[in-house]
């Protein structure tokens, strides 16, 4: 049988050509292949792996070679300090869309109930999130596919989340009353992006990705619904593209919307809009 030492050299030999994060890759697939934090591969490099659990690490290899994501193998991915279950269909919660649970979290009052919506909620990483952060607030988690919306209800009951609530919908057609904020992380990669063709997001819904040709259509239609089911003075807060910064500001201002801003992402660009319906 193979030690734990002896599978992590050859999984990063193996993905080192193919992978820009091979040791993480490995030690991620192994961690969740033999239920253990990740200090137990380096507490314990002698200990042998049966042949079957050697044997799916083998095939999880072979198809994160051929740029299968890790989050998609392992049905898991970390988000907001959470441990999200994830499918084929939906996108994969990224660090970046942490920033906007942070504006959000930012800009609303702490003790009031607010009552907030995540269009497009994937996972309901954002839903969830938030739902965490503030017990006293009331969430819509809001999808148009069932069967992501029973991802969603998996992930809500997993995690506890008891204030969120669950609607199918086509962004806010189906929205009742008003809203304290209204957020989402939806398709905005316009449809020839050659980005569409590399790394991860090959495997990725492309339902979830793109959105006409300069990858707006779906911001102009969220921004449009959103000002008729916001509070006045509700927020409406909307990840987008390193490069859309100007164009969604002027999205949000020729709705009417005030206050606007937009906010960096990890590496310095633009990646959450923001502003706040008069």
């Amino acid at each position: 049988m193979a030690s734990v030492a002896e599978l992590v050299r050859a999984g990063i030999q193996q993905l080192s050509d193919t992978s820009d994060s091979a040791r993480t890759d490995v030690e991620v697939l192994l961690c969740h292949l033999l239920k253990k934090p990740r200090s137990f591969l380096f507490t314990w490099p002698e200990h042998e792996v049966s042949p079957a659990q050697t044997q799916q690490f083998y095939d999880w290899l072979t198809q994160r070679c051929e740029g299968q994501p890790v989050a998609y193998l392992i049905g898991r991915r970390h988000f907001y300090s959470h441990e999200f279950l994830v499918s084929a269909d939906t996108l994969i919660p990224r660090a970046d869309t942490e920033i906007l649970v942070d504006a959000v979290l930012a800009r609303l009052p702490d003790k009031a109930a607010c009552r907030v919506a995540d269009l497009g909620t994937g996972t309901g990483a954002i839903a969830i999130s938030l739902a965490l952060a503030r017990p006293h607030w009331l969430l819509e988690a809001v999808d148009f596919s069932v069967a992501i919306l029973d991802l969603v209800q998996r992930n809500v009951s997993r995690l506890k989340a008891d204030n969120v609530c669950i609607l199918q919908s086509n962004w806010c057609a189906r929205l009742q009353g008003k809203f304290d904020a209204i957020v989402s992380n939806p398709p905005y990669i316009a449809e020839d992006d050659r980005h569409l063709q590399q790394g991860d997001v090959r495997f990725e819904p492309r339902s979830a990705l793109t959105a006409g040709a300069d990858g707006l259509d779906d911001i102009r239609i969220i921004v449009e619904q959103s000002k008729a089911h916001l509070h006045h003075k509700g927020l409406l807060a909307l990840e987008h593209g390193y490069d859309q910064g100007e164009a969604v500001r002027e999205i949000f201002s020729a709705h009417g919307y005030a206050r606007i801003e937009t906010l960096l992402d990890l590496g310095g660009r633009d990646r959450v809009t923001l502003g706040y319906a008069d």
